[in-house]
């Protein structure tokens, strides 16, 4: 007796199997870009980035005076905190010291932590963050063009932390503040950063905890200030950046999707099978 099969058209079976490979494969979509163009387009988009940070036509006195001017808004404001948070940090080598570390550090490994999280795990959003930052980043470096401003450790009586407890700092005094423009503080990137960071993680996990993830920025706001790096006002702009940032990339990204509609890609994970006779599934969109 010939050995019974599987039902007819249920497309198992060798031939089967064929034809079910090659139907979840035509709808299959590639929704993570692909690494090696992405880990370019960070490349160069952060060398870019450095560059034009740095090229930035800088006069030391007009920052000066605009670091006055903004101690002055804060003074009529009451948001004058500056001199008091540094004098605390400044009191207090072992803070001062994990607040240097903290500035340098955590400002790019927070940032590229979340940034391959999002890769790996939520292939389909990262593509959306990662457009919100360069756009921020982008609004950042306008800021830095059309207002060089000075940093409250270069004012008489604040306390440069990393020259006083001789910690390595990153664009600060130190042995990197002859490399880098130490006038780019209008708007705080440490801050857009971080919020960037926030934003991504209670974007997309969208649980009551994840709201904690805005202690980093909270705690980044505290520690630019304390080590006399920024003033309030710098903090502010930041946000700004970021919100500036969100309404240019949510157009950008719309009208990409436009130009690039999503299509079929062989290469990619293939789904699973739809059920027989079912519609095949939907196609997420494209990363972009």
């Amino acid at each position: 007796m010939a050995r019974s099969g599987h039902p007819s058209g249920s497309g198992r079976g060798a031939g089967g199997d064929v034809a079910g490979g090659r139907l979840t494969a035509a709808f299959a979509i590639r929704v993570r870009p692909r690494l090696w163009s992405e880990l370019l387009l960070l490349v160069v988009c952060y060398g870019a980035y450095q560059l034009v940070r740095n090229l930035v036509p800088v006069d030391p006195a007009t920052a000066a005076h605009r670091a006055r001017e903004i101690l002055e808004v804060e003074y009529s404001l009451h948001l004058d905190v500056e001199y008091d948070v540094n004098r605390v940090f400044a009191g207090h080598g072992w803070l001062a010291t994990a607040g240097n570390y903290f500035y340098a550090t955590m400002h790019f490994a927070a940032t590229v932590a979340v940034m391959v999280w999002l890769y790996v795990r939520r292939p389909a959003r990262y593509a959306v963050y990662r457009t919100l930052l360069f756009a921020t980043t982008l609004l950042g470096l306008l800021g830095f063009w059309l207002f060089p401003l000075a940093p409250p450790r270069m004012l008489p009586g604040f306390t440069d932390t990393v020259a006083v407890f001789g910690t390595w700092g990153f664009y600060g005094s130190g042995p990197t503040a002859s490399v880098t423009n130490q006038f780019a503080a209008m708007p705080s990137m440490h801050t857009a950063w971080s919020l960037w960071c926030a934003a991504a993680v209670i974007g997309v996990v969208r649980r009551r905890w994840a709201w904690l993830a805005l202690l980093y920025p909270a705690l980044t706001i505290v520690v630019i200030v304390g080590t006399a790096n920024h003033f309030l006002l710098d903090a502010a702009g930041g946000v700004g950046a970021l919100a500036g940032g969100a309404l240019i990339a949510i157009p950008a990204r719309e009208l990409a999707g436009r130009l690039v509609p999503a299509r079929p890609c062989a290469t990619a994970a293939p789904l699973r099978d739809h059920p027989a006779g079912g519609s095949p599934p939907t196609s997420p969109p494209t990363g972009w």
